[in-house]
């Protein structure tokens, strides 16, 4: 089936909420504030798994030569990052207002990024493919999560990186993410997730293997209040990060 004529993985409402929000992507008191405690975490992840993967080197701009898809970007959080370790970034987000400033905030900042709004399925009509997708925070979010890792590993080239954090569904994170977080903290506006949503690690594998993704490594990600940083841990129990891989040479 050609990828335009089936149901799309954005959720209008999810894309309404974050589009509302598009203003404040880079305000670090704001309402991305956990966005931006977890980036420095998040980002050097993602580069010692890509550097691992494809074994590039420990340099300033290590992942030069790297074409990678932040698929769900908002304003640019993590394509920023990318982009100054060197790769060739491409972000795309269902809110055109996300991307309006994110495509701002770049320019303001010098970089090149290659910024699209709509759906990704766009990209898989276009025949675009890349050497890593990354995807955090974004899968409980998304209208049809099968579709959403089909379409995840339409983007990626044979033997190329999946990259991806997400809420588990525990009692514990029920009670930080959205009791602490949404509601005591007010770190986040209420009602931003629905824990239901939340897919456990079994189920976020057993998704992976569904689209023909094999799952490489799994981190929990930890708040430490004391720091008010977050730090990899062997802890699933309320975030987790990790990557997974295409069959390919």
């Amino acid at each position: 089936m050609n990828a335009s004529a089936a149901p799309s993985t954005i959720d209008p409402a999810e894309q309404a909420k974050f589009a509302s929000l598009a203003n404040r992507w880079w305000d670090a008191d704001g309402p991305m504030a956990p966005l931006h405690r977890l980036n420095p975490t998040r980002i050097g992840y993602l580069r010692d798994q890509l550097r691992a993967h494809f074994g590039l080197p420990d340099s300033r701009r290590c992942l030069e030569g790297l074409t990678i898809l932040d698929l769900g970007c908002g304003a640019g959080l993590v394509c920023e990052p990318l982009a100054r370790l060197g790769a060739a970034v491409t972000g795309i987000d269902a809110a055109d207002e996300s991307i309006a400033v994110a495509r701002a905030h770049a320019a303001q900042s010098g970089l090149g990024i290659d910024y699209r709004s709509g759906a990704a399925e766009a990209l898989v009509d276009a025949g675009c493919q890349f050497d890593a997708v990354v995807s955090l925070e974004v899968v409980e979010h998304v209208a049809d999560v099968a579709r959403y890792f089909e379409t995840i590993a339409a983007l990626l080239k044979p033997g190329g990186l999946f990259l991806f954090s997400t809420p588990n569904r525990t009692v514990a994170s029920f009670l930080s993410v959205i009791v602490g977080a949404e509601y005591l903290l007010r770190w986040l506006p209420r009602g931003t997730h629905d824990w239901r949503r939340f897919l456990t690690p079994d189920q976020f594998r057993q998704a992976l293997g569904s689209a023909g993704l094999q799952l490489m490594d799994l981190r929990g990600l930890s708040y430490t209040p004391v720091s008010e940083r977050f730090h990899l841990s062997d802890d699933l129990s309320v975030n987790y990060i990790g990557s997974a891989t295409k069959a390919g040479a």
